[in-house]
């Protein structure tokens, strides 16, 4: 049978075709119900492909020839005014479509940052640089000019109100955004605000049509003083649509749970309340889903429980509370706060493993012998009391320190960075300490050799070292921290794969409708733009679509000057992994069978994966909560909406993350510049350019520039190749890899930039 929009091309190609709408078109086209459901959708791929277009009447026709030139897509920005247009999935029979598009400063029309735009391809001359800061200059894309703007992505902005002379303006927080916004008074529109120049405000975006005239808006929200901290976050709130509070429905319907498990809940559940049950996570960790249990039985075999908080015991589908949290897809975890997916009731009480807590649990028991190869899986409903809670820390010095003394002198994380903090070490008698010790490092003797297993089997390992940055009371950026992914993370890394992946193959072989978490394979093209760029850098790769070669690679940076940077331009080659109802397997991991299970405080999906966990991969007992009839059910369909949903939901909690991080880091270097004793930054050398040095802070892994006017000890050039600057009295040479001290010497908050100087 012929694919629906090679039909649909075929009837609108038909010379006695007259233009008919789409329930003349799957009339026409003699579509049974199953196949009409998805004509809307292929239509909609056609048009955004510009292969038909929309004529009177809502009928269809076939693009006119100089629409089907155009390609349609979302623009990015880069702070110059150049942008990049990333094409929509390409579905004519003209081949893959260009990775992407580069649109001149002067051809990007009234086009702003994330919108879907038309885009006219110019005939390939080669391409060129990019210009613009960042730690590589830019690669190779064909050029192209925005035709015109098909969809605005926002109609509101966040940004500073200005003031020259009479004319009021708004200057975006978001750099991307390169036009200011011509506003009226903001006085006369919202006189009881007392907006003054210098506020954080929300501003409404009026039509714009024509470049030549500056974008107009009109103020209507003042979120608070520019860079303070709560001005800040209220910014991030707005520009990604977070929402902090909770409806009232949902709050009514949560004041009715209890405050703790009580003593009836046990009934049907293995009771692991006096069994050696604990959960390790980061300092600033909100919630806590997720503790892990050690049995040692006959023969040398181990039965390891990954106990995972039965959020589905309290949040019941269809209710307000089920809505609101489908509606929010996950937590949303900015520096030093988070938008939780679940009122704090629910996400910092009843359903987080807190030490000493009686909690509900969902559990897969994994029993492996003394060579942890994996004998057996089980299910359980359990209930648990941790017996710890141990930060990533105090778990690393548990593993690899005897000396108990040292171990007890190990710090409680700070009170207002999270969700709870435990007893202190030091307050554990030395049996309490040793047992604790014990089963930690055997965990860990089996993890290890499950690490090995995987990575020798061929698992990427994609894990980057983080920048955590700490804030005071008041909120602002106080520290950063290096946050390595070292053993105490493997440890607990290990047991979660293996629980979602036998969560995984459970439901595919019962072929349960499910959420599955996917990573397709990447694109030969993206991986070959990949090699040329490394070799820029003198890094030598094979054919990167074999899987042994990316494997080598992975290795290679892991020494080499530009590893982090690089290791990034990978990441960004590969596919984004995502939620979907088909078990397609995860390329990263290497698995044909993987979901996520493991952390439904924080993630939709996990608590859909309890439900179809509940309704078929648990007995029941006659008192368990969920009983025959209230069992939860989901259509294949619906399992295929909630994955679209999710995946986007992720992917702007992920935009948000990350624009947080930004504000917080810039705002630790301002505050670094009014310090009298300057703290000194080891740096290296990641491009050279002639105005002077990018650089990059090796323990925080902040880029920043070093410009040719602060190296005043000698006169720099660059050498022939541009690989390094040459002093011409002393000839000492700064090129790349090269590696020096430095201290901040200004920041520009509103692009988000940082200068250094040498220390």
């Amino acid at each position: 049978m012929k694919k629906l929009k090679d039909q649909i091309l075929e009837l609108l190609r038909a010379p006695q075709y007259r233009p008919l709408d789409e329930t003349g078109l799957s009339k026409a086209l003699g579509l049974d119900k199953k196949r009409r459901k998805l004509l809307t959708h292929e239509v909609r791929l056609l048009a955004s492909a510009g292969l038909v277009q929309r004529v009177k009447g809502d009928r269809l026709a076939l693009a006119a020839p100089e629409e089907s030139e155009l390609i349609t897509g979302r623009i990015s920005f880069r702070q110059s005014g150049h942008a990049l247009v990333t094409p929509d999935r390409r579905i004519n029979e003209r081949g893959p479509a260009e990775a992407s598009y580069f649109i001149p400063a002067e051809e990007t029309d009234v086009a702003l940052h994330g919108d879907r735009v038309a885009i006219r391809p110019e005939a390939k001359t080669g391409g060129g640089r990019i210009p613009g800061r960042g730690a590589f200059g830019g690669e190779r894309e064909q050029r192209a000019r925005v035709v015109r703007v098909v969809e605005r992505a926002r109609d509101t902005l966040v940004g500073q109100l200005k003031r020259v002379r009479n004319a009021f303006y708004v200057s975006p927080d978001d750099p991307r955004f390169v036009h200011d916004i011509s506003v009226p008074d903001p006085a006369t529109s919202l006189p009881r605000e007392g907006i003054q120049p210098g506020d954080k405000v929300v501003v409404k975006l009026k039509t714009w049509t024509e470049r030549h005239r500056i974008p107009e808006g009109e103020v209507i929200e003042r979120l608070g003083k520019t860079f303070e901290p709560r001005a800040e976050l209220a910014g991030v709130y707005r520009k990604f649509d977070l929402t902090p509070e909770f409806p009232d429905a949902v709050l009514a319907e949560v004041a009715k749970l209890p405050d703790e498990v009580g003593p009836d809940e046990a009934r049907g559940r293995e009771d692991y309340r006096e069994k050696a049950v604990f959960t390790i996570d980061p300092d600033d960790a909100k919630d806590f889903d997720d503790a892990l249990s050690l049995e040692e039985l006959d023969h040398g075999d181990v039965r390891i429980g990954v106990h995972i908080a039965d959020v589905s015991a309290y949040v019941r589908q269809g209710t307000a509370l089920d809505r609101e949290a489908q509606r929010r897809g996950n937590s949303t975890y900015l520096v030093g706060t988070v938008v939780p997916m679940l009122p704090e009731k629910l996400s910092n009480g009843l359903c987080s493993l807190v030490e000493a807590k009686d909690r509900l649990c969902k559990a897969v028991f994994l029993t492996f012998d003394k060579r942890a190869r994996l004998k057996g899986t089980r299910f359980a409903n359990t209930i648990i009391r941790s017996r710890k809670r141990l930060t990533y820390k105090q778990a690393y010095g548990l593993l690899f320190t005897d000396d108990l003394t040292a171990i007890r002198a190990l710090p409680l994380p700070a009170k207002h960075q999270t969700g709870s903090t435990g007893r202190a070490l030091r307050s554990l008698t030395d049996a309490e300490l040793t047992d604790l010790q014990g089963w930690i490092r055997k965990l860990w003797s089996v993890a290890k050799r499950l690490r090995e297993q995987r990575m020798a089997a061929g698992s990427l390992d994609l894990d980057m070292p983080e920048t955590k940055i700490y804030v005071d009371a008041e909120g602002y950026a106080e520290r950063l921290e290096r946050s390595e992914h070292d053993e105490s993370h493997q440890l607990i890394e290990e047991f979660m794969l293996a629980a979602n992946e036998a969560v995984a193959q459970a439901t595919r072989e019962k072929r349960l409708p499910s959420l599955y978490r996917v990573h397709d394979e990447p694109d030969s093209e993206k991986l070959g733009e990949l090699r040329d760029l490394l070799a820029t850098f003198h890094v030598k790769t094979g054919d990167l679509t074999k899987r042994p070669e990316v494997v080598k690679l992975l290795a290679t940076l892991a020494d080499h000057a530009q590893g982090y940077s690089l290791r990034s331009q990978l990441l960004r080659s590969l596919k984004k992994a995502v939620y979907r109802a088909s078990p397609d397997g995860h390329y990263g991991l290497n698995k044909s069978d993987y979901t996520h299970f493991t952390s439904p405080i924080r993630r939709y999906a996990d608590l859909v994966v309890h439900r179809v966990f509940d309704q078929a991969l648990v007995k029941k007992s006659s008192r368990d909560a969920h009983s025959e009839g209230r069992r939860p059910t989901y259509s294949a369909g619906q399992m295929d909406s909630l994955g679209e949903h999710l995946s986007l939901t992720e992917t702007n909690s992920q935009e948000a993350e990350r624009e947080s991080q930004k504000i917080k880091l810039v705002e630790f270097f301002e505050r670094e510049l009014h310090k009298k004793i300057k703290t000194r930054f080891a740096a290296i050398i990641t491009d050279v350019r002639g105005q002077g040095l990018f650089i990059e802070l090796t323990e925080s892994m902040t880029f920043g520039f070093l410009p040719l006017a602060s190296l005043t000890d000698d006169q720099y050039l660059p050498t022939a190749d541009s690989t390094a600057l040459i002093g011409r009295r002393t000839k000492r040479k700064l090129g790349l890899g090269d590696r020096l001290d430095v201290v901040v010497a200004g920041v520009d908050r509103f692009k988000r930039q940082m200068d250094f100087k040498p220390a």
